[in-house]
């Protein structure tokens, strides 16, 4: 491969038992080794705050280069990494099978990994990534947890700040007493035996914690859309993909809910079912991270075949039986935020052209960072960083004058709806963020 290939990027399996992946020395000699490639690039300079620390160190480091920065100080560029993979992805010209093998993502997972052997993950941190537990608890007190969360409450937010390092300002994600699952178990939709799809298609809808937890809405639309559309579909939830625990570098526990989650999801699968994640971090997990942290586990590797992002599945349904009529033009059009964990599963923008099935309807595509990167931008010290690497997105969305912002990732949408608060020119609904299958399904009068 020569740089400039037109050829497909490939990921190595995560050897993440191998002693030799959290020793101190190879570890070093490794990121020496890559930063020294990326210094001498820089073509990511403007992707997240990684690229730039690192580049500083360099610099200031004199003619000795990366060679004269401290290791001490690696910390810095690894805590600046939100492991969006839109480096290696979009950008990077020298990743496998290029001989320089860069993969920054994974650099910095390793990093993480190495470091949480040697000192834990902080006890705050911990229970930020158990989103079941909390979800769970939330879900039986939800009033009481949202007024707890909400901003501008004086009592609580400088609290939990000062507890669990969630910046006072950032809008955290709601809770509702009753859950995806429950709601879906409760209404479920009826089957259009009139669509072309019916009869064609079965699939699995895989919860995630986010719609289960947090926006039921999105997981309702997605049900009734599917059912419109002839499609039988059924929700499940194992348990949460573990996204969490990966930016944590806990992979011991995401290999673990790989393989319980696969193990659970088989039997859909053998029954011939479609597996649908409605959230596009979850979709990257069980599609590309599982099978490198588990490559032995048959399950992951039938999941990882099975699995598809729910815009990526309508327009399949569209492609191949055809989308079921009745849909109505959205007054004022969507301007769609990109998400980078959608972009990094390599399939095209299914969002844009999920909305673009809708008739007389403009789409205007934003494909920028939104400053986010899941837990990293609650955090104090991160969030007005966010804020501000956000604001050029932000600009972009208000610039495209639409009724509605939508983005794939429920996190993403939330920060830059909050971005473009009394900002002159922001006129989507009430300043949120809605999920592309939202806007489907309102098209379709269903919501």
């Amino acid at each position: 491969m020569r740089e400039g290939s037109l050829e497909a990027p490939t990921r190595h399996v995560i050897d993440w038992n191998n002693p030799d992946y959290i020793d101190a020395d190879k570890l070093d000699a490794e990121m020496r080794r890559q930063f020294d490639v990326c210094h001498g690039c820089r073509r990511c300079f403007n992707l997240c705050d990684s690229f730039p620390k690192l580049f500083d160190l360099v610099d200031e480091a004199g003619a000795d280069e990366v060679h004269g920065v401290k290791s001490t100080d690696f910390k810095k560029v690894v805590d600046g990494c939100t492991l969006c993979d839109m480096c290696f992805l979009t950008k990077c010209p020298y990743v496998p099978p290029h001989a320089f093998n860069i993969d920054f993502p994974h650099l910095m997972l390793r990093y993480r990994v190495a470091e949480r052997a040697k000192h834990g993950t902080p006890f705050a941190d911990k229970q930020i990534t158990e989103t079941d537990r909390n979800g769970t608890l939330a879900s039986m007190a939800p009033d009481l947890v949202n007024w707890g969360g909400k901003r501008g409450n004086a009592l609580t937010r400088p609290l939990l700040e000062k507890v669990a390092g969630i910046d006072r300002n950032v809008e955290l994600p709601k809770y509702h007493g009753k859950t995806f699952m429950t709601r879906a178990k409760e209404s479920p939709p009826e089957i259009n035996r009139d669509a072309p799809a019916f009869g064609k298609r079965s699939a699995a809808i895989f919860a995630t914690c986010f719609a289960n937890y947090n926006n039921p809405d999105i997981g309702v639309a997605a049900l009734k859309v599917l059912a419109k559309n002839g499609v039988d579909a059924e929700v499940v939830y194992p348990g949460c993909c573990g996204m969490p625990q990966l930016e944590q570098g806990d992979l011991a526990r995401v290999a673990e809910k790989a393989k319980s989650t696969a193990a659970a999801l088989r039997p859909y699968i053998d029954a011939g079912k479609d597996i649908i994640a409605l959230v596009p971090s979850c979709a990257l997990m069980m599609k590309f991270e599982w099978p490198l942290i588990v490559p032995d586990d048959e399950n992951v590797k039938a999941l990882a075949q099975a699995t598809y992002d729910i815009t990526e599945y309508i327009v399949e349904i569209a492609d191949n039986e055809g989308i079921a009529p009745g849909l109505s033009a959205v007054s004022g059009g969507v301007a769609l935020h990109m998400a980078c964990h959608a972009r990094a599963q390599n399939m095209g923008n299914m969002g844009a052209e999920m909305l673009r099935l809708i008739p007389e309807t403009d789409v205007s595509v934003v494909e920028r960072c939104s400053g986010h990167g899941g837990s990293w931008g609650v955090k104090k010290g991160n969030f007005d960083f966010a804020q501000k690497f956000a604001r050029q997105t932000v600009k972009r969305v208000l610039d495209a004058k639409k009724s509605y912002l939508a983005s794939e990732c429920p996190l993403a949408g939330k920060h830059l709806a909050q971005g473009a608060e009394g900002v002159d020119g922001a006129s989507h609904e009430g300043q949120r963020a809605f999920h592309p299958i939202e806007i489907l399904a309102r098209a379709y009068g269903l919501m």
